[in-house]
């Protein structure tokens, strides 16, 4: 069961505001969810536009949710996705060090 980090939609029409969940793959947008972590208000000033809880983001995201591309938006103008995304860059060349290795050192066996 995959988690994402997604947008609900609530308000009226042509006042939407959202809130940003935890929720599993196989629910509907604005069905069941898991936790509320923040709060997403594109009408509002450039300033109000966000409110996120950096705790329970950051949890979701350690525990493998993968949050969609505007959610990922909203995290990079919140100044909390660097950091994740930072380590999952780090830990990818780390992997790509050992695969490089590990072909190089079979090459030399042989």
């Amino acid at each position: 069961m995959q988690v994402k980090l997604r947008l609900q939609r609530f308000g009226t029409k042509k006042k939407p505001y959202y809130r940003i969940v935890a929720a599993t793959t196989t629910k509907p947008r604005d069905g069941q969810f898991l936790e509320i972590v923040g709060l997403y208000h594109p009408v509002a000033t450039k300033t109000d536009q966000y409110r996120i809880d950096q705790e329970k983001v950051n949890a979701w995201l350690a525990k493998g949710a993968q949050p969609t591309e505007t959610v990922r938006d909203i995290l990079r103008k919140a100044g909390l996705w660097k950091p994740f995304a930072d380590a999952k860059e780090k830990a990818k060349h780390t992997r790509v060090l050992k695969t490089k290795a590990a072909k190089k050192a079979k090459t030399t066996a042989s």
